[in-house]
């Protein structure tokens, strides 16, 4: 999602560069994505209240992460999120530093309450995936952050606030682009996406945009049918209880 992908060196692409594109001359895209973070680094380094400082009534504002939130606290990189899907809590020392460490739902939901509080509506994504087509035959791919992400959204129980499955959406396009065209374009890792596929990321979360309900969605120059009729694929049947 970040500008730069995966550093200085080979070029990689942050998908959120390309969102723009989507969107006609009355939304400006924003993309506040730092490289290398977690929900929870975010959250300890202030950037989430940087963003909320200059957000609106009537912004919006996506939240994803989940690349970065693994791994074990036992050997704390400053980014694994507490294990759980709720109130859970751990105790680390991060840099000299003692820390309560959250679970990966809560610091979403902590961060859509700043958002929400300042008059703006949010979505809560669940990740993109690593290169699924890396052994050669693209697969399913799914993790427990993507159920954290929607569960988070459904336990705001807000109607500001909205969740788009934008790993399934992604998985759904890979699998149709073959892998062939999906390694070509991951130059670096199989983390880090070249220029080519951050576009398709944007239009998977574009696609799942357009097969919901949100104001944004129905603001998205694309029409489903232009999307729908690619390698992107149809739309994905989502659990009604969490606005799309």
């Amino acid at each position: 999602m970040a500008k730069g992908g995966g550093g200085a060196g080979i070029p990689t692409e942050g998908w959120g560069e390309y969102l723009k594109y989507s969107f006609g001359s009355d939304y400006v895209v924003h993309n506040a994505a730092i490289g290398g973070r977690s929900a929870r680094s975010f959250t300890r380094e202030g950037r989430f209240t940087e963003v909320a400082n200059v957000v609106k009534p009537g912004d919006w504002v996506v939240i994803e992460f989940g690349h970065n939130d693994g791994g074990s606290l036992s050997n704390d990189n400053g980014r694994t999120d507490c294990p759980g899907d709720g109130a859970q809590t751990c105790q680390t020392t991060y840099n000299g530093v003692k820390e309560t460490v959250l679970t990966y739902p809560a610091y979403y939901k902590n961060a859509a309450k700043l958002f929400l509080d300042k008059g703006a509506k949010v979505i809560l994504n669940s990740p993109t995936p690593n290169n699924v087509c890396e052994s050669g035959t693209c697969v399913s791919d799914s993790s427990r952050f993507d159920y954290y992400a929607w569960h988070a959204a459904a336990e705001l129980a807000s109607p500001d606030v909205y969740h788009v499955p934008h790993k399934q959406y992604a998985v759904q396009a890979m699998k149709n682009l073959g892998p062939t065209t999906v390694n070509a374009n991951y130059p670096k890792d199989h983390t880090h996406t070249g220029p080519y596929m951050a576009d398709v990321m944007a239009g998977s979360f574009v696609l799942g945009l357009k097969c919901g309900t949100t104001a944004l969605g129905a603001a998205v120059k694309n029409t489903t049918d232009s999307l729908t009729t690619t390698f992107y694929g149809p739309c994905i049947p989502q659990n009604s209880s969490v606005p799309i």
